[in-house]
């Protein structure tokens, strides 16, 4: 149901899955199981140097280990962005503030009510507009 009153349709409606999330066309990949151990000596520096290059490459030294012998393509990921903790902070209490005017509409729809004060709603969401606004801005100088 939209905040409209008319229900929604489209293709992410209901539990599809989404286009850009596709299932796989339903077959799973068989994958053979990982059943033996390989063991080496190393020294500390070799052994620290692995580790490293497998973080900056975001894999275990495993997967590392097998694109190195050309078993396995490694999928990369890309490394989380260092966001400032009192960016990711602000950011959370403006989406704790959409969720409460969500619950307000949504509760008021379920209700039955139609007097809902759409001025008073749209007040609040040109604040939350300009509170993104201003932490885009900060987080830009930064």
């Amino acid at each position: 149901m939209s905040y409209t009153g008319v229900a929604d349709t489209g293709p992410c409606d209901g539990w599809q899955a989404s286009p850009s999330n596709p299932t796989g066309g339903g077959k799973p990949h068989a994958k053979k199981p990982l059943t033996e151990t390989f063991v080496f000596r190393c020294t500390t520096a070799e052994k620290a140097e692995l580790r490293a290059k497998a973080e900056a490459a975001g894999v275990p030294a495993a997967t590392l280990l097998r694109e190195a012998l050309g078993l396995i393509e490694a999928r990369r990921r890309k490394p989380a962005p260092r966001v400032d903790p009192a960016l990711v902070l602000a950011v959370g209490r403006i989406g704790g503030n959409l969720n409460q005017i969500a619950r307000f509409v949504n509760r008021a729809l379920l209700d039955g009510r139609v007097d809902l004060d759409a001025l008073a709603v749209a007040r609040q969401l040109v604040v939350i507009e300009r509170q993104l606004a201003q932490i885009i801005e900060v987080a830009r100088r930064c």
